[in-house]
């Protein structure tokens, strides 16, 4: 007697042809800009997130410019205050200006971030504005 159903011959060939389209389809959508897993943080809600825990949650981002290597430098100060910090942010690390690593960071604001000042700018009462010609 004959048995109906799938054999396991025809289901491992089912199976292989299920993975191999599913592979292809992956490949496609990759290929047009498609992304798997959580979105990822800007480079500046990255630095922000990691000012606030380095600083604490009042601390915000004041000034902010792209580095080399999806690197960010600026300066954040605690909101409220005056002062600011200068800081490097990279993805996995932020340093900040007034670290006692002080070398390193110069080291950092160099590779990453070459035409940063990291001199903290005073606070002013007057605006001042510069025209480019």
């Amino acid at each position: 007697m004959a048995r109906g159903g799938i054999g396991k011959d025809q289901m491992i060939v089912v199976l292989a042809a299920a993975v191999l389209l599913l592979g292809a389809l992956s490949l496609v959508a990759v290929s047009q800009g498609a992304r798997f897993g959580p979105k990822q943080a800007s480079p500046a809600e990255r630095a922000l997130t990691q000012v606030k825990a380095q600083m604490g949650p009042t601390a915000e981002v004041r000034y902010l410019e792209n580095g080399k290597r999806r690197a960010v430098c600026g300066y954040a100060g605690i909101a409220g205050q005056k002062q600011a910090v200068a800081f490097v942010s990279r993805p996995n690390r932020i340093l900040m200006g007034d670290d006692p690593l002080g070398a390193e960071f110069a080291d950092m604001k160099a590779e990453f971030c070459p035409g940063f000042n990291a001199t903290a700018p005073t606070a002013k009462a007057s605006a001042t504005t510069s025209a480019q010609g």
